[in-house]
């Protein structure tokens, strides 16, 4: 039942995530074809560890992952693997033992099927039952945010200041709005906290209200589920989330947090390839290496 006020002054911690994975993936077929996307490697970790990290780095003790029937692999990437482990025990290999076991740890991680491809905003609904009454964050799936964008920490303080749904938001070309979400929204006394006054799902570049695009985070009250129940089938069939936060400004203020880098979209084959190389760099164990090999490329192709 729909309330018929709002006060952001009882609002509650955040301390739950749920990320939607349930996609085919066909940008990687015919990888993803047997191998879920999410699970595509950043050397030696794969796309979904850097998600969970990132929430978990944020506050997050209790994480629910939307699956769907040929994404199993995911569930076992983070479950214990006795025979792994002894056989790692044995072979006195502890540094891989200990990563393996602290990946088990990272959080309380439970997993629900989406049985039809219905829309993100079907997936968020089916967390409706473990997230209860709790506000809540969504991390896409195949999205990669670096630390230094900040986005999540950013999004859980502007939560905290006005107990109300926070999105991420990044300005786009014009020629690219059509790929997202597009929010109209008003400045408030925080640069990177905007008002959002009015969404639209995949518009024309005419059509645009701006150029901010939705980028993969929001942060939402429960009340996202009544909207979610009550918004039919959007664009391309399927129950958009924007729709639903469309509905939910008439309930609850929205805001905007917006940040400028540190995205890698790795459902794109370029942008995962530049998470792979940016990523890999940044590490002490084979960034050093790897640089020597990119510079050696460059070399040989006439690049430096």
């Amino acid at each position: 039942m729909k309330s018929d006020s709002y006060d952001g002054t009882m609002h509650k911690p955040v301390r739950k995530a749920v990320i939607p994975a349930a996609g085919f993936g066909t940008r990687f077929l015919p990888f993803s074809k047997s191998v879920p996307k999410e699970m595509l490697p950043i050397v030696d970790r794969p796309v979904i560890q850097f998600i969970v990290a990132e929430a978990v780095a944020a506050g997050m003790d209790d994480i629910l992952i939307v699956t769907s029937r040929h994404k199993k692999v995911m569930e076992d990437h983070f479950d214990r693997f006795p025979e792994l482990e002894m056989a790692l025990e044995q072979k006195g290999k502890t540094a891989e033992l200990d990563e393996i076991i602290e990946l088990t740890r990272m959080a309380n991680i439970h997993f629900v099927r989406q049985g039809e491809a219905l829309g993100l905003g079907h997936a968020i609904g089916m967390a409706e039952t473990h997230v209860g009454d709790q506000p809540f964050v969504v991390l896409l799936g195949d999205d990669i945010m670096h630390e230094r964008a900040g986005v999540l920490d950013g999004m859980v303080d502007a939560y905290n200041q006005h107990g109300s749904s926070v999105v991420a938001l990044m300005e786009v070309d014009p020629d690219e709005i059509s790929s997202y979400g597009c929010a109209a929204a008003e400045p408030t006394d925080n640069d990177r906290l905007h008002r959002v006054t009015g969404l639209v799902e995949k518009p024309a570049a005419a059509e645009a209200p701006s150029n901010l695009a939705v980028m993969g985070r929001y942060l939402f009250t429960p009340t996202i589920f009544d909207e979610i129940r009550s918004t039919g089938p959007g664009v391309g069939g399927e129950i958009q989330i924007t729709d639903a936060m469309v509905s939910l400004l008439d309930r609850e203020p929205l805001f905007g947090y917006s940040f400028t880098e540190g995205r890698f979209d790795t459902g794109k084959k370029e942008d995962y390839l530049r998470a792979v190389v940016e990523l890999t760099l940044e590490r002490d164990d084979v960034g050093p290496a790897f640089r020597d090999i990119l510079a050696d490329v460059c070399r040989r192709e006439g690049l430096l």
